[in-house]
């Protein structure tokens, strides 16, 4: 999974949970949720193909600042060489093969520093996208979409934790606050679920995969 969209993932759970203690109340005061009460876009469907709009331009966007400021052959050079390293350690460790095992340790500080250096490569990108794509999320998208955009017919809660609720609970419904219906899909959930949908697929196309196939 490419790491912009980790990090994706791990602002919108904070930007959920503003007004109760969250990193971005000084930005707005308190909120119950990400969304408004009232917003420009209304109804379910025209606010799931609009989200999903907003997760593709900026998977595009994020491929495209990736393509400039990342040199492609040489990310795939490493991850390939990286990859290959570990497979013969891992296999001469199950082989109990010691003097391949000797001669594989003879690199690793070699193969540590390709992997800082690939890491390295990979968050570049961020210093660009990070900052905007918080500006959306917390300044657009809250005033364009209600707090829930989507039902699903299952619950998606499946990490035992409340701060990883991605649908309504029968507790959020009771509260009669942010949800009207169990299962329905948060903002920002709905957003993160677009985001994996259309990453790979966008990635391909521009030529930013990370798949060495």
């Amino acid at each position: 999974m490419e790491i912009t969209i980790i990090f994706q993932f791990l602002e919108s759970i904070f930007l959920q949970n503003g007004g109760n203690g969250g990193i971005f109340d000084f930005m707005g005061g308190a909120r119950e949720g990400l969304g408004s009460p009232d917003p420009v876009i209304k109804g379910m469907i025209a606010s799931m193909f609009a989200i999903s709009g907003f997760g593709i331009l900026l998977n595009i966007f994020n491929s495209g600042v990736r393509k400039k400021m990342v040199d492609q052959l040489k990310l795939k050079r490493i991850m390939k060489e990286t990859r290959t390293y570990q497979k013969e350690k891992m296999a001469a460790f199950r082989a109990k093969d010691k003097e391949k095992l000797a001669r594989l340790e003879q690199k690793s500080s070699y193969m540590s520093k390709m992997s800082m250096e690939m890491m390295q490569m990979n968050m570049r990108p961020m210093i660009f996208t990070f900052v905007p794509l918080i500006l959306i999320f917390y300044f657009v998208l809250p005033v364009l979409f209600s707090y829930t955009v989507a039902l699903s017919p299952v619950s998606l809660n499946v990490i035992p934790a409340d701060f990883f609720q991605l649908t309504c609970t029968a507790e959020k419904v009771a509260e009669q606050t942010i949800c009207t219906q169990e299962n329905e899909i948060f903002l920002w959930a709905w957003y993160f679920l677009s985001s994996i949908a259309f990453s790979g697929m966008i990635m391909k196309l521009t030529k930013t995969t990370m798949d060495l196939g």
